[in-house]
């Protein structure tokens, strides 16, 4: 009897000790998968999966045959072609202990600059050769747009303390009107066409090559203050010529990488208080600028360069080339169909040696100036878009109703599409 009590409390102990056993090992598991990010359930992902995978938005809708057609805004998504083949070179994980702070650089020129986003920039303008940025400080905002307001805030008001009237040559781009009333601010008012004003006291926007025609300008007003607006300086859309060494000039993302929703823009600021009033405006509207947005295009703008940089250089690694290509082949397409139609016109060619490319080439630009020829339509974006193909019609650059501006730089289905769709009307 007392043998079987002693068996029954050995097993009773056994039991107890295989129980804890079971329990620290269930903890252990809990703890793995919580802090490390261990074991097999869920998604099944391993930790390095699970931080650099983001659920993003899907943006506009695809374009079958039957829907509308979009190409009222400039959205650079004809470049996910070629992000889509880089694989991780442009890929950057950003732990969430990181870029807390609301400062970047306390001891640099401009507080909330990235310092490795400044020196990709300068890296991207030493290869592509379109602009100087040696002797130049370094400015980011929020897209060309914020860069654009803090700009003529910097240069505002007038000497006499009167609003700076700001004027850009038509057809000038779009927001620019806008963006300079929408305050409605005491320092600055716009005043329209260039060509037309008639007084020296301004701030000029030149923007080269031009927003919405493509063509390549100069400041008009000879005693204004010009800021150029580059953002489409870049080799897929026309040739570089030279190293631009203007006072104020201004470049975007989105227009050079296709980055479009990273919302990032940079500034090449010659006069120093110029740029201090600029980072002071910044302060004020934004606190700074995203870390997060400048750390993930410094990366980008580090892909561009290092692709070419590559030995031997891969075709699939070079952004320039890929976009150019796509921007020949499309304008050709656009072309053949205008002159097949007979209907509607487009401005010359602006062949120019290229620096870049080292060979002329033709000027391919983001968006096509399409006219209507014809004389019985008045209203050229009303008129495409009973076609199901919205663009932004001229009497918002400054020009007439019957010229339209097209964007070249959607996806390949929505410009196939477009084209189908545009060599229908004769």
């Amino acid at each position: 009897m007392a043998a079987k009590d002693d068996a029954m409390r050995c097993a009773g102990k056994l039991g107890m000790v295989a129980s804890v056993a079971a329990n620290l090992i269930t903890l252990a598991w809990i703890i793995r998968r919580r802090y490390f990010g261990g074991g097999k359930g869920g998604s099944g992902k391993n930790k390095e999966e699970e931080m650099s995978m983001v659920e993003a938005s899907t943006g506009k809708p695809p374009v079958t045959h039957d829907s509308i057609v979009n190409l009222d805004h400039g959205d650079p998504t004809m470049y996910q072609a070629f992000w889509r083949g880089t694989g991780d070179r442009a890929t950057i994980v950003i732990p969430g202990s990181q870029t807390m702070s609301y400062f970047s650089d306390v001891a640099g020129f401009c507080w909330f600059l990235e310092p490795q986003f400044e020196t990709e920039v300068r890296r991207l303008h030493r290869l592509v050769g379109n602009a100087v940025e040696e002797g130049y400080h370094v400015l980011v905002g929020t897209g060309s747009t914020q860069l654009f307001q803090a700009v003529i805030y910097a240069l505002s008001p007038a000497a006499d303390g009167t609003p700076m009237n700001v004027v850009s040559p038509a057809p000038y781009y779009s927001s620019y009107p806008s963006v300079t009333n929408y305050l409605t601010s005491g320092l600055y008012r716009w005043a329209g066409d260039a060509n037309t004003f008639n007084s020296d006291n301004c701030i000029e926007l030149v923007c080269s090559p031009n927003n919405p025609d493509g063509g390549i300008r100069k400041a008009v007003v000879k005693s204004g203050r010009a800021v150029h607006d580059l953002a489409y300086y870049w080799p897929q859309y026309t040739a570089i010529t030279e190293a631009a060494n203007h006072d104020i000039m201004l470049f975007t993302v989105s227009k050079c990488t296709g980055h479009a929703g990273t919302r990032l823009g940079w500034a090449l600021v010659k006069d120093k208080e110029v740029a201090l009033r600029m980072i002071k405006f910044i302060e004020l509207n934004t606190i700074g600028v995203s870390k997060d947005s400048q750390l993930r295009a410094a990366k980008i703008l580090r892909a561009v360069t290092n692709g070419y940089d590559l030995s031997p250089a891969v075709e699939a690694n070079r952004l320039f080339h890929f976009a150019r290509r796509q921007m020949v082949e499309r304008w050709n397409k656009l072309r053949a169909v205008v002159a097949a139609t007979a209907i509607f016109s487009l401005p010359d060619d602006l062949p120019g040696y290229c620096t870049f490319f080292k060979e002329t080439i033709a000027s391919t630009a983001p968006f096509a100036w399409l006219r209507y020829e014809k004389e019985d339509v008045d209203d050229l974006e009303g008129f495409l878009r009973e076609e199901k193909i919205m663009t932004r019609g001229g009497t918002r650059f400054g020009a007439d109703g019957r010229v339209v501006r097209v964007s070249m730089l959607d996806t390949d289905e929505a410009f196939n599409v477009f084209i189908e769709r545009l060599a229908s009307l004769t």
